[in-house]
């Protein structure tokens, strides 16, 4: 017998299990893209990223994880093991009850709109956005407004103080009561808090800082941040607990982490807004539970964000609807969800000295910039080529939807020229490649959201809905529908005195801008 076999024999079968499950492994992760490889790399093959793999020691099945079994309860009633829900048969699909899934109302209106509802038990939400925009103060904010209601709301932070917080919930006006905060990023406290209290909600910030007993890397790499969620998200499911995490986001915009963690959430929302302004824009990018398309109006004050019940008063509060109009400036109607929002494009153009001349877009698409500069340069013959373009959108919100096209299209035609649209004109309409207005989705309510703001006419494509209704009733103002094919039709209408409306006081028949024979543009 040799003198390994003799040693191994001094360790019982217990004790020699026991060292096997407590060996480590080491291998190498990109803390870009979270690839692993056996050995070190000095560029990613998969994300191409250079010095970006590290050493990483991962605890294969250990004491880590018992003690992790140790500390954390299964929650009360839950049958089999800790955070794993007995599987039991399968179900039929049309047996399994439709009602099963509620919304836990937050007690603030936007954001309850972006969520569909509110919060839903069991299910995981992240929330996104830059540092210092206010993902913390809405958090805060919805946890008083539910522990309000009776629940218990548990705070975990990992980024700062319990002092910062209490100070920054005096200045809310928060009292706290039934919000228990928990200062740690320990998933394995965090899971231990939630089985002890029970909560109803449980908040995360940030899950950038947590950290996973079983993980030997830094809080803040793609495994501690793919683990931690995966762990904590089990948890709730298996306690019917609504998780919400709070996270940042990288220099251009997007989520930090792995994106495999918008894969595993149930809901992600994003929050932004002009760094300088005081306006904040919730947006849901994925909800399992409600709509996508909804956007969450807030205004950052001094007693925390204050959601905004009328959005296009807001937008348009700075250029007023009687205003003398200027060059460069042009109003969409754009739907969010279930509302039409009226929001100002404005359009800055000057002749360029460079080769490329420089086109910056704010608010707005670059691609789609590109391809209503090239139709207006083909089918209107404007000189962009040589001018350098500067498009924003005010009041910060992000037009996503097409029928934006046509106000982005007369705002630089307006600055071009140097003629103002007509300031009683508001404008919705794609634009295809032809030079033609394509049809948009719900006219009826962008003609309505039109006459209640008191625009006297509102431009849309030739082709489509027929626009139904009497906008009359709204706020007893009528607004006149114009229909244009083209978009040279447009821009000879919007940048000319038009008629005045009809004196009726009703919404008046449908017009086609050809049948009013107005002259092009000099």
């Amino acid at each position: 017998m040799t003198g390994v076999s003799k040693s191994l024999m001094r360790f019982s079968g217990a004790e020699w299990d026991d060292m096997k499950k407590s060996s480590d492994k080491t291998v190498f992760e990109c803390s870009a893209c979270g690839r692993t490889t056996p050995r070190w790399e000095g560029k990613c093959s998969q994300c191409g990223e250079w010095n970006t793999v590290e050493e990483r020691v991962f605890v294969v099945a250990g004491r880590a994880q018992d003690a992790l079994g140790r500390r954390v309860r299964a929650p009360r009633g839950t049958p089999g093991q800790l955070g794993h829900e007995a599987s039991g048969p399968p179900v039929e699909l049309s047996e399994i009850p439709a009602d099963g899934t509620t919304h836990m109302a937050t007690g603030i209106e936007e954001l309850d709109r972006v969520l569909g509802g509110g919060f839903v038990a069991g299910a995981t939400m992240l929330l996104a956005g830059d540092p210092g925009i206010g993902k913390s103060t809405l958090l805060l904010q919805a946890a008083a407004a539910i522990a309000g209601t009776g629940r218990k709301v548990l705070y975990a932070t990992g980024e700062e103080a319990l002092e910062q917080i209490r100070i920054r919930a005096s200045r809310l006006g928060v009292e706290g009561d039934g919000v228990f905060m928990l200062s740690t990023g320990d998933a394995g406290e965090i899971a231990e808090q939630m089985a002890v209290l029970d909560p109803a909600v449980v908040i995360v910030d940030s899950i950038q800082t947590a950290t996973h007993p079983d993980l030997d890397s830094p809080a803040g790499t793609v495994s501690q941040i793919r683990e931690c969620a995966a762990f904590l998200s089990e948890q709730a499911r298996v306690g019917r607990i609504a998780l919400v995490l709070s996270g940042h986001v990288t220099k251009d915009g997007s989520i930090a982490g792995p994106r495999v963690l918008e894969h595993q959430v149930d809901a992600v929302l994003q929050m932004g807004g002009e760094s300088g302004g005081t306006l904040r824009m919730l947006r849901a990018v994925k909800n399992r539970f409600g709509p996508t398309d909804e956007v969450g109006v807030f205004e950052m004050r001094g007693a925390g964000l204050t959601g905004i019940s009328d959005p296009s008063r807001l937008f348009m509060r700075q250029r007023g609807v009687n205003s003398e109009a200027v060059a460069g400036s042009a109003v969409a109607l754009v739907v969010e969800g279930t509302r039409s929002l009226a929001v100002e494009v404005q359009a800055l153009a000057t002749p360029s000295s460079l080769a490329s001349p420089r086109r910056v877009a704010n608010g707005v698409e670059m691609s789609r910039v590109h391809l209503i500069t090239a139709v207006l340069a083909k089918h209107m013959r404007l000189p962009v080529s040589n001018h350098d373009l500067v498009i924003s959108v005010t009041g910060g919100l992000d037009i996503r939807e097409p029928a934006g096209d046509l106000a982005i299209a007369l705002a630089i035609a307006s600055s071009m020229t140097d003629r103002p649209v007509d300031e009683r004109v508001v404008v919705a309409g794609e634009i295809g490649l032809a030079g033609e207005l394509r049809p948009i989705p719900r006219p009826d309510r962008r003609v309505a959201e039109a006459a209640r703001l008191g625009f006297e006419t509102c431009l849309v494509p030739e082709a489509g809905e027929s626009v139904s209704g009497d906008a009359s009733g709204v706020a007893g103002r009528s607004v006149t529908v114009m229909r244009a094919g083209s978009i040279a039709e447009a821009v000879k209408f919007a940048l000319r005195p038009r008629p005045s409306p009809d004196e009726s006081g009703a919404m008046s028949e449908t017009m086609s801008i050809a049948e009013t024979g107005r002259a092009g543009v000099s």
